[in-house]
Order: C-alpha cells, then structure tokens, then sequence
C-alpha cells in the first residue's frame, strides 16, 4: 500500500453531496466535523487548503427552492446567496479553532492568464506564510463555463498544482474508486490502489453528481489524472468519516489512493 509520506502541504476537496443531506439543507454536524480535523491537520503543521463545493446547493436552501435552478442566471443568482453563507459558517467554524480562513474565488481564466495564475499563486503563499487557511470556491456568479461544464474536483486538482502541493484528498459520497457502479452493481468492488488511469476506469466510472450537486466518479477520476500527472498522490474517500482523513495522513488504507507520477 502507498503512502503519503513527507506531507506539508495538502489540498482537501469537499462536494456539495457531502456537505448536504439529500434535503438539500446543510449538514452542520459533519461540516463542523470536518473543519476540527483540518483545523488539528493544520495544527499539526501541515499547510491545508480546502476547495469547497456548496454554493448553489447552500444557496438554493437559503432561497426556499426545492431543487437546483435549470437556467444559469438561476444557479449564478443561488451560487451569490449560497457563498455568502458558506462562507460565513466556514469563519465561525474554523475561529472556533483559532485558525482564520481566506476566501479565493477562482474562474478557469485566472489560471490560463499568465500575470493572474502568478497573482494566484503569489496570494496563496502569502496566506500560508501569514497561518491562514485557503478556502476556495469556483466564483460561480461569473464564471459561466464553469457551471455549465466545470466542477470543483478539477479545480482542485489545478489548485494542487498551482500552490505544489504534496497531496490531494477528494471527499465525496462513496468508499472510493469501483470497478462498477455500487449503486446499481453488488458485486462492485473498491479498487484500494491505480497506479495508472486507463480508459476502462474511464467506461468504469459513469454516472453524475445528485440534484444538488454537478459532477460525479468520473470528475474526480479526471482530477486525479491532473493531480498525478503532476506527481501529486491523490486520495479518493468517503467524506461522511472526515476523521478518516488522519488514517490517510498515517499511511493506512483508506479509499482509493492514486499513486502520483514522479518523473
């Protein structure tokens, strides 16, 4: 079994399925939950960022609607709403640990124009060097593409890349990886370790993100390639167990690791 070793600096991505019950209301237990694991993490020393998913499904709660918005104005006037609030439980959160947080909104272009991906990174390490914590989000009020066809496990994946981290950890709502869908497939089964994404993982993953939610397996598969072929391990795992994150820090198996390739 691979394992992290030497992590200093470290990404964790949280999706809107895990930070939401299928009411589309906030699930403030394992939000708090998560935030005091990355809070003893960073305690710990390890430099943590968190890409965050949640601004359309928290918005879409805050308005009273009873599913996500069809039309883009619809999603970018939830995703204003729905970040506000987000944000806002992430500070109270995460000052109850005494760590402060950063907001960085990120669009696809920040990253492809050269003078803005330097600004990002230099902004990122600033906020280390000052003991923050990154909290970041795609900025869904104006980044239509994004959307329409983005998600948050690439831009996690990006950001990884961007501040050189030494690990990604994806948290969504299944165990890991499947060789089939667990969800229409009993004999599914985890795949604890890929050393290498082929397209049969491609065919493998299928399926979407839920009502409240984009994405979906094959998201976070694209992500891990991003993540990997930059040499950055990548971690796919349950995020309903956000302490489990410590068992993937100590080198134990949880999930399914994809190995990065170091050149």
């Amino acid at each position: 079994m691979p394992i992290l070793k030497n992590v200093k600096r470290i990404v964790v991505k949280v999706g809107t399925s895990t930070l939401t019950y299928d009411t589309g209301k906030t699930n403030i237990r394992r939000m708090h939950k998560l935030v005091s694991v990355l809070s003893d993490i960073a305690n710990s020393g390890i430099e943590t960022a968190l890409v965050t998913s949640g601004a359309i499904g928290v918005g879409v709660s805050k308005l009273g609607l009873k599913e996500r918005p069809e039309d883009t104005p619809g999603r970018q006037a939830a995703a204003t709403v729905g970040q506000c609030e987000l944000m806002f439980m992430y500070d109270k959160l995460f000052s109850e640990y005494g760590h402060t947080v950063g907001q960085l909104l990120i669009t696809k272009s920040d990253v492809e124009n050269d003078e803005r991906r330097e600004n990002l990174i230099n902004a990122f390490d600033k906020l280390f060097a000052y003991g923050a914590i990154p909290v970041i989000n795609e900025n869904d009020s104006v980044a239509v593409d994004e959307i329409v066809y983005g998600d948050n496990d690439s831009l996690s994946a990006i950001v990884a890349k961007l501040i050189r981290a030494d690990a990604l950890i994806i948290l969504t709502d299944t165990d890991g990886f499947y060789d089939a869908d667990p969800g229409s497939d009993e004999d599914a089964k985890l795949i604890p370790v890929i050393n290498e994404i082929t397209d049969e993982l491609y065919s493998a993953a299928g399926g979407c993100g839920s009502k409240f939610s984009t994405g979906g397996m094959v998201t976070k598969l694209h992500a891990a390639q991003i993540a990997t072929d930059a040499g950055i391990d990548t971690i796919v795992m349950n995020g309903a167990y956000p302490e489990d994150i410590y068992k993937a820090l100590d080198g134990k198996q949880i999930g399914t690791f994809f190995t990065g390739n170091r050149k």
